[in-house]
């Protein structure tokens, strides 16, 4: 990490060729600043419980046991 006073040692970008409006060097960094995540937390799981394929309907069974076997998870 760098402080206020510190310089990175390295641009953040550097431009190799062609001349930029600085409208479109900041989209540019905007872009590239919202795609890098912090990367401290890792991403949730979803629980079993409230998982999208759970929300699919399904046939449910037929003939005996059928009520029995429409009751447990798949």
């Amino acid at each position: 990490m760098t402080t206020a006073d510190e310089q990175p040692s390295q641009p953040f970008l550097r431009v190799v060729r062609g001349e930029p409006t600085q409208e479109e060097l900041a989209a540019l960094v905007a872009v590239l600043a919202s795609v890098g995540g912090s990367g401290d937390a890792p991403p949730k799981a979803t629980p079993a419980w409230s998982a999208h394929h759970r929300k699919v309907r399904v046939t449910m069974p037929h003939g005996p046991g059928g009520w029995r076997n429409s009751g447990l998870p798949r």
